[in-house]
């Protein structure tokens, strides 16, 4: 009797177990599966997903579990995600309350995926038994993945060293007007202005300077300003006269002058200006030639400053100096060069023309004149001069070989990624220029370390291949070299469109936020604003985007996502009309991207995008 006892209740049990999940089966159509975000949303190279359930109340029997399992399905393959699983006996409540569980997942995005699904099956089980049963079927509980960071707009800035760039090794050269001192100084005997040829104060004769200025004149350089500066020497009969400085520089002007009219100057004497600069009781001059005077003692010198920066005035001073055991050795030595007319002649350096610069390196290309016929400098003038890449990439080539500093190589790799751009732009396949531009900048890198152009240049290149990692390394390099704010500019941008991809929308908001102020750039950083879900922000730079074109697609895109968020059905519409009237592929992207998916079916959707 026992034993059958005791069948009858491993019968039972059976039979309860049964009806048991059969029931968690039968109520498992009420459950409450909720995902956020829906659709899922792409950030970077990664999905992040919540899954919440909540099941019915009493759905839950004692001892058993109800699971349900996650997993993305896409392209005719599965990525499985962690089984969330209600343990009945966890929930000692679940006659009362209704059992609830969140859990949130991360994968990685794999190709194909934004046209998924996320599917959810649930399953009763009796863990005692090893029993599980389907308690419902495969559900798509969130239709692919909002891909809105891909919409960043590439910007693939180059930098060339500019053909001016001056430094202890680049020769760099300017088609603007540069010019250059010349500096000839006269010398007077005591108190006297009249120029006497013969005197010989610094070791050439006024006689040969005057010779000199003759001859400069002769040639008549092209001339902008003559500054003639007459001083005296301390002591009184210096100083009797006190238009002694400035008839000394009128006696070198008229000299000029009269010169200018012997060699019919014409016109050109009106194009040059005369500044006369008489200085008068002024000790400047004799400090300067006492600092380097070593014909008296550092005491000696000492005693003298001590007069001079003493107190009283300039006479009262040089009579004091005169009681100095010094003073006849420094009126003997410095006093006669201090009474002087010092004349600076500022003349415009002689240039070739841009024609003449443009056919010489044409004939270097050619090997008709020798490399060095024009200086780095005026090469890579040559270079900015035509709008070709070949020739620019055949005038840096000599460069290279010629002049085969940091410069150089940084340039020719720039020609180098333009092309590779280009091929980039026209579908074609960029890595035969790609690999010689990086080659160039490693060299140019090699040449000079801190080399903002190549290092920045580098990160263009690699962010053409998509290696985003290395090229956001070479960037932030070559933007803490503190390049020139225009190439600061440029790579920020580029920089910036790479921060939206890796989903890093805080960094891409600052370094955005200095950068040239183009379509590109205004929708870039837009979409950062957006994508942080600031969305008055990402209004005000799309909209800036529209005041510098009207005819800027994507800025109109932008606004119809941030409509779309919003809720705002009518601002979606229009604004997806004015995009798809500017830029009609982007009707193809509209009706596949779900962040318009709560607005697929509606009338003024469909209108818009007819």
């Amino acid at each position: 009797m026992r034993r059958l006892s005791f069948a009858l209740a491993i019968i039972g049990t059976i039979f309860f177990s049964g009806c048991a999940l059969n029931q968690m089966v039968k109520m498992a159509k009420d459950q409450d599966l909720k995902v956020t975000p829906n659709p899922l949303e792409l950030h970077g190279n990664t999905v992040d997903v919540e899954v919440s359930a909540t099941l019915p109340v009493k759905m839950l029997k004692k001892n058993l579990v109800y699971a349900l399992d996650a997993r993305y399905e896409y392209e005719g393959q599965s990525y499985d995600l962690e089984r969330i699983e209600f343990v009945a006996n966890d929930f000692p409540d679940r006659d009362t309350n209704q059992p609830r569980m969140v859990k949130n997942y991360s994968f990685e995005y794999a190709p194909g995926m934004e046209d998924g699904n996320l599917v959810v099956q649930g399953y009763a089980i009796d863990p005692r038994k090893n029993k599980e049963v389907e308690a419902t079927p495969g559900m798509p509980i969130a239709p692919g993945l909002i891909t809105t960071p891909w919409l960043a707009q590439d910007e693939f800035y180059v930098a060339f060293v500019r053909y001016d760039y001056k430094d202890d090794e680049v020769d760099g050269w300017t088609p603007n007007e540069e010019l250059e001192p010349v500096n000839v100084n006269f010398y007077f005997d005591q108190g006297r202005s009249y120029l006497r040829a013969s005197l010989n104060t610094d070791g050439e004769s006024n006689r040969d300077k005057q010779r000199f200025l003759s001859a400069f004149i002769a040639d008549k350089n092209v001339t902008r300003t003559v500054t003639i500066t007459g001083t005296h020497s301390p002591e009184g009969t210096e100083r009797v006269n006190t238009d002694l400085a400035n008839d000394r520089a009128k006696r070198i002007e008229d000299y000029y002058h009269a010169q200018m009219k012997r060699y019919d100057y014409k016109g050109m004497a009106d194009s040059i200006k005369f500044i006369l600069k008489p200085v008068i009781d002024d000790w400047t001059g004799f400090k300067k030639a006492l600092s380097g005077y070593d014909k008296i003692s550092a005491a000696e010198k000492q005693e003298i400053l001590n007069v001079i920066n003493g107190s009283g005035t300039f006479e009262d001073k040089e009579k004091r100096m005169q009681k100095l055991s010094s003073y006849k050795k420094v009126f003997a030595d410095i006093y006669p060069g201090l009474r002087s007319a010092q004349t600076e002649i500022l003349k415009v350096i002689d240039k070739r023309s841009d024609a003449e610069i443009a056919v010489l390196a044409k004939m270097i290309v050619e090997g008709k004149a020798p490399a060095d016929t024009l200086s780095y400098g005026e090469l890579a003038y040559a270079a900015h001069l035509t709008p070709s890449l070949a020739e620019k990439e055949a005038i840096y080539l000599v460069a290279t070989k010629q002049y085969p500093q940091f410069a150089s190589h940084n340039n020719l790799g720039a020609v180098y990624l333009i092309m590779a751009v280009e091929d980039y732009l026209l579908g074609n396949d960029p890595t035969v220029h790609y690999e010689k531009a990086v080659v160039q900048f490693e060299i140019s890198i090699k040449a000079r370390e801190t080399n903002p152009h190549a290092h920045g240049n580098l990160g263009v290149a690699m962010a053409l291949i998509d290696m985003d990692g290395p090229a956001h390394e070479e960037l932030s390099k070559a933007i803490e070299m503190n390049p020139p704010v225009k190439h600061a500019k440029g790579f920020n941008g580029v920089k910036g469109a790479l921060e939206i991809g890796a989903g890093d929308y805080d960094a891409a908001v600052q370094t955005l936020s200095n950068v040239e102020e183009i379509c590109p750039n205004l929708f870039n950083r837009g979409l950062a604003y957006l994508l942080k879900k600031e969305y008055d922000a990402a209004t005000n730079n799309f909209d800036e985007a529209v005041e510098k074109n009207a005819d800027y697609a994507m800025a109109y895109y932008g606004k119809a996502i941030v409509a779309a968020r919003s809720g705002n059905g009518d601002e979606v519409a229009s604004n997806l009309k004015s995009a798809v009237q500017k830029d009609p592929d982007l009707k193809e992207v509209a009706l596949n991207d779900l962040e318009f998916i709560k607005f697929a079916d509606t009338d003024s959707f469909r209108s818009a995008l007819q």
